[in-house]
């Protein structure tokens, strides 16, 4: 795999620049065909457009920045053992998210990105309720519990990492709760 893209600047507002730990809402659309989201930073304005594609056969999801442009994409890989996602910034893949096979009472994944530092994506995937590590470092935390609205979830990501990486994979588990 080539190595990570980094966040493009046209989407200043998922740099985390500023901020100790931004955060970003994620909010699934009602009565619409696919699994169409949009993505609200802390102030409440839309960062990401995530157009799904899930009646393709790949189940695909294409993430646009605010004036439509496509900046990254996750889409499901067939030809795989267990559950695999493939994670594309930029038109260059970025990562695979992958589900383990056996973790009795916790969903587990990983985010297997180009060289020794991948991630871990730890917890209650039905509640929306996990953790993303990298050793012993938390990456992100993924919680409903933060917000009231149904279907709709808060992603916190730490400074110093990729929030376009780490949405794309948190759509990436939203992807694998619809196949399972």
């Amino acid at each position: 795999m080539r190595q990570v893209s980094p966040v493009p600047a046209e989407l200043p507002a998922l740099t985390g620049l500023g901020k100790e730990r931004p955060m970003y809402v994620i909010r699934e659309k009602f009565f619409r065909l696919g699994e169409d989201s949009e993505i609200f930073d802390e102030s409440g304005r839309p960062v990401l457009h995530v157009d799904g594609k899930v009646m393709s056969l790949h189940s695909r999801l294409v993430l646009r920045d605010p004036q439509g442009q496509e900046v990254a994409q996750v889409s499901r890989k067939l030809a795989a053992l267990r559950p695999t996602y493939q994670i594309s910034i930029g038109g260059e893949p970025a990562a695979q998210v992958r589900k383990h096979f056996f973790t009795p009472f916790v969903d587990r994944f990983t985010i297997d990105i180009p060289g020794p530092d991948d991630l871990e994506m730890t917890g209650d995937l039905f509640d929306h309720e996990f953790t993303i590590h990298r050793g012993e470092q938390t990456v992100a935390t993924v919680s409903k519990q933060w917000l009231s609205v149904r279907d709709t979830y808060a992603v916190q990501v730490a400074p110093g990492e990729n929030d376009l990486l780490v949405l794309a994979s948190v759509l990436a588990l939203d992807l694998a709760e619809d196949a399972s």
